[in-house]
């Protein structure tokens, strides 16, 4: 039975994409499967998954290394599977001993706006180009690479075109995602916004377009439901001036929620909003959100980003905009009070295109059979 072990500093063990899915369908697929993270400790095993945790996601790039190395020469995988360079560089130590795949799994953009924000203009540029040939010596040193979006694949597909690659996007499985669509009332709507609370993903966007639509529709009772929570103070401050801010005083916060119940806590929604900032990290994402909500059935109004545009149409399910043309945006909800079978149309198009196109099961078997044809031909 080869043996498939998961790499991730930055990740928790029981990460959607690496547990809920990933592990879990090789565990189906008769592969033995052990995780690592270096975010907290948990020794044992869940759902036949073998975890070793540990709380060191703070301590030295070398000891990082030494501790998964170890992981390693316990485990004695076939395969590695890492979500960021350090694991990359931990499994090509152990790839001195053993012959082992490393597939490389590039989910976030490398290096991160929040990788950079503590420096002066000119030392983010000096640090970028590091971490940058950091994320390519990371994928010199990887055999396989997997992809969550188009978007993601610079620079690791084009620097080195000739490594075997896939496309594995954040599709949920059905299971996780219950259907919830509402018929919409033309005197009423709850609009949601879930995630981290920040300027950058939008939070202020989103208010300003409600008090667009408040101004419009003084008589509409205006619901809105955040499930998330700030991460930073800063974010947290920027957050309540937001709130004291705004003519809608119908506001109920609901905090972070599990994995798996976080498609419940916006079942009450009508709409769903990602209108996160222009940047080049968020042009280049495909927000992961998106999939759960057409899962539910909830029509969508996002910020037009690149990476959508490449992945998907959504015009059968909701709108693409530009987050700061908030008229646009009000004229696309009163467009769904003033017509609710576009409305159901739209709910009804998103819980159909989930169930065709954009769930687990869609993509769960090229994802193993690619796992499966990266194992060294003596470990098949």
């Amino acid at each position: 039975m080869p043996k498939i072990l998961f790499l991730t500093t930055a990740h928790n063990f029981d990460d959607d994409r690496i547990f809920f899915h990933q592990a879990k369908e090789l565990v189906i697929s008769g592969f033995n499967v052990k995780i690592c993270s270096l975010t907290a400790r948990f020794k044992g095993e869940i759902d036949g998954i073998e975890i070793e945790s540990f709380d060191i996601l703070n301590e030295s790039v070398q000891t990082k290394i030494q501790k998964f190395t170890e992981i390693c020469n316990s485990f004695q995988p076939d395969c590695i599977i890492c979500s960021e360079p350090i694991a990359v560089f931990a499994a090509n130590k152990f790839r001195k001993t053993k012959r082992v795949s490393i597939v490389y799994d590039i989910t976030e953009w490398y290096p991160a706006m929040s990788m950079l924000q503590n420096y002066n203009f000119l030392m983010k540029w000096v640090h970028g180009f590091k971490f940058f040939l950091i994320q390519l010596y990371a994928g010199f040193l990887s055999t396989h690479f997997i992809f969550g979006e188009e978007t993601k694949k610079f620079p690791l597909a084009y620097f080195l075109p000739f490594k075997k690659k896939i496309i594995l996007p954040y599709y949920p499985h059905e299971r996780f995602v219950s259907e919830n669509i509402k018929e919409l009332n033309p005197n009423e709507i709850t609009l949601c916004y879930t995630g981290a609370i920040s300027k950058d993903k939008g939070i202020g966007n989103f208010f300003n377009a409600v008090e667009e639509l408040y101004k419009r529709n003084s008589h509409l009772n205006i619901k809105i439901l955040i499930v998330g929570a700030a991460r930073k103070k800063d974010d947290e401050v920027y957050f309540s001036e937001t709130l004291a801010k705004s003519s809608v005083k119908n506001i109920e916060i609901r905090k972070p929620t599990s994995f798996e119940a976080f498609a419940k806590a916006f079942a009450d929604a009508d709409i769903c909003f990602d209108l996160r900032n222009f940047n080049f990290e968020n042009h280049h994402s495909l927000p992961i959100k998106l999939f759960y909500y057409i899962g539910a059935g909830k029509p969508i109004i996002y910020s037009n980003l690149k990476g959508i545009r490449k992945h998907m149409d959504v015009s059968e399910f909701g709108y693409l905009v530009n987050p700061k043309d908030f008229n646009k945006i009000a004229d696309h909800i009163e467009t769904y009070l003033n017509e609710p079978q576009l409305y159901h149309l739209h709910a009804a198009n998103a819980r159909k295109e989930f169930m065709q196109n954009y769930n687990w099961n869609v993509i769960k078997n090229s994802f193993v059979n690619f796992i499966k044809n990266s194992l060294p031909k003596n470990s098949k």
